[in-house]
């Protein structure tokens, strides 16, 4: 379909709404798609990994199909690995609303483990948009194949992982009480119906980001500042927005575990879908010849996730208002980061 041109102005404009339509129904869907797996009595570690993350990822995925097909390789990786960054800032936001430090509630190690991967997957694209691509096939690089590969085998490890009970932490905190009521009706609701609204939510937040896209590379040319830092910046933080109101709902009804879950398993899914962006960009390998703004991008992604796996395992931190020491420092790093972006626009 083509879209008549449009200002700068008209382009924020509609960006604005498109984000405002991913928002709604993204938050919609992670409350579907949370009632279905209590419906089904599914683990809430579960539920965060897998599940939360990949609804609340959809913006992602569109957004990052629909660019590598139109041969934008800065702004599908700047999406990608900006909004992890993004994504783990969004945690250390969540932390206002928790009771005590967000970290100090998980019982088991699998976020640690999960913060561990995370950082292991991120320093091999580290490496890869480094080195290069040395061996391409058919256009597709080895290096977005073995991000693939490991993110399958992290997943597994996580699975078998989350039965274990070898690591119990003591005097923890308990979780507050439900602080407002979920969606009215979907305790009521059918498994049917539940399921055409995960449907539709899914559809609109398929439309929407295309829509995303379009206008974002707008913004980028008519402002002049590039799609490297508009990819970033404004793109990640426009799909990231389902993330933010999922995670926010989960610390207020006291599922510290799930909102932590769904940021790393968000965060896993944004490094895999370098291997479908790679298939569609046809230009060669996506991970060569890679802007600064990328390394810079996987640096702070590590960086971030690095601090909350500390705060994973030391239990007792200091508080500062009302947030733990390390989400402050998160946000103090994300904050770092978009100025460093700036810099190398």
């Amino acid at each position: 379909m083509q879209v008549p041109p449009t200002t700068l102005l008209q382009s924020a404009i509609l960006f604005a709404l498109c984000a405002t339509a991913v928002w709604i129904a993204g938050a919609r869907l992670a409350y579907v798609a949370d009632a279905l797996a209590d419906r089904f009595k599914l683990a809430k570690s579960l539920v965060g990994l897998l599940l939360l993350s990949l609804a609340t990822s959809l913006p992602e995925v569109a957004t990052t199909l629909s660019a590598a097909v139109a041969q934008a390789r800065d702004l599908v990786l700047n999406n990608l690995f900006g909004g992890i960054a993004l994504q783990t800032a969004i945690l250390a936001m969540s932390d206002f609303w928790a009771r005590g430090p967000i970290t100090n509630y998980p019982r088991k190690a699998n976020h640690a483990l999960e913060a561990t991967l995370l950082i292991l997957l991120l320093a091999l694209a580290l490496i890869i948009t480094n080195l290069g691509e040395t061996f391409v096939f058919a256009g597709v690089g080895l290096g977005s194949l073995c991000i693939a590969v490991f993110y399958g085998g992290a997943i597994w490890l996580l699975r078998k992982y989350d039965d274990s009970s070898d690591w119990v932490p003591v005097d923890l905190p308990d979780p507050d009480p439900l602080a407002f009521p979920a969606p009215t009706g979907l305790g009521e609701t059918s498994n049917r119906f539940m399921i055409i609204q995960a449907l539709i939510a899914s559809t609109a937040i398929l439309v929407f980001g295309l829509f995303l896209v379009l206008f974002a590379e707008r913004i980028a040319e008519q402002s002049g500042l590039g799609t490297g830092f508009i990819g970033v910046t404004l793109l990640a933080g426009a799909t990231s927005l389902p993330e933010l109101t999922t995670s926010i709902a989960a610390v207020r009804i006291g599922a510290y575990t799930m909102a932590i879950s769904n940021i790393f398993g968000s965060n896993l899914i944004m490094l895999v879908l370098v291997f479908p962006a790679d298939i569609l960009f046809r230009a060669g390998p996506i991970l060569q010849e890679t802007s600064q703004t990328v390394s810079l991008s996987l640096a702070f992604g590590i960086a971030v996730t690095a601090v909350y796996l500390v705060g994973l395992i030391v239990r007792r931190k200091p508080r500062i208002g009302a947030f733990g020491l390390d989400s402050l420092l998160v946000m103090a790093i994300f904050l770092s980061s978009l100025f460093a972006y700036y810099l190398v626009r």
